[in-house]
């Protein structure tokens, strides 16, 4: 999992699920306080993470294109980063 969320919109090319779920799971956890579910919890945090990832993506979809460039780190798997620029 990335260590700060990254700026999922604007990327090129956009954002894959396995992008946009682990920014769904940090923001669960941050939300939750909960780093990992128990057995009691879990089908709870596993349906809202669904669900989150769900909306992360309609949203991206619904927003129109970035007006500024956009430059920076994009998370790829786990710890891998690679340098990500928008074309001009």
């Amino acid at each position: 999992m990335c260590r700060n969320t990254a700026t999922l919109r604007g990327l090129e090319p956009v954002a894959t699920p396995e992008e946009i779920e682990p920014a769904a799971r940090q923001y669960e956890r941050k939300v939750s306080g909960v780093q990992s579910a128990s057995a009691a919890t879990e089908a709870a945090f596993d349906l809202a993470l669904e669900r989150i990832t769900a909306a992360t993506t309609e949203l991206l979809a619904a927003l129109p294109p970035r007006m500024m460039e956009t430059a920076g780190l994009r998370c790829i798997g786990t710890r891998h980063w690679r340098l990500q620029m928008s074309p001009r």
